[in-house]
């Protein structure tokens, strides 16, 4: 069992920035791929980001590359998503995952074993 924390949202102006992270607990926290996912009001849930078990692989949805940036630092089982240039389109509940995927499928919520509880981010213009 893999147990996830997110912390870090909140209100912020257009343009603003904001860091997001996840604090994994149990077994073999640090051998997952972590990601990020967003889901707005009436819509489905979104990939955003991911990075590898050993940090050395990332992947972004397009819509946030150049913008977002997704880390991880196994010694602390943290991941975060520094945030930056925010848009209103990115006001949703951010939620943490955990899969043993890497690198193929790891944009499809389903192949996700983990979830925290969803912090909410709002952007407003």
């Amino acid at each position: 069992q893999v147990q996830l924390v997110e912390s870090g949202g909140g209100l912020v102006q257009a343009g603003g920035s904001l860091r997001l992270s996840c604090a994994a607990s149990g077994r073999s926290a640090g051998a997952y791929t972590m990601a990020w996912f967003r889901q707005a009001p009436g819509k489905e849930r979104e990939f955003v980001a991911a990075v590898s078990w050993s940090g050395g692989g990332t992947d972004y949805a397009d819509s946030v590359k150049g913008r977002f940036t997704i880390s991880r630092d196994n010694a602390k089982n943290t991941v975060n998503l520094q945030m930056n240039n925010l848009k209103p389109e990115d006001t949703a509940v951010y939620y943490c995952g955990a899969t043993r995927a890497w690198p193929l499928s790891i944009a499809r919520d389903s192949g996700y074993d983990y979830w925290g509880q969803g912090t909410q981010v709002t952007v407003s213009s």
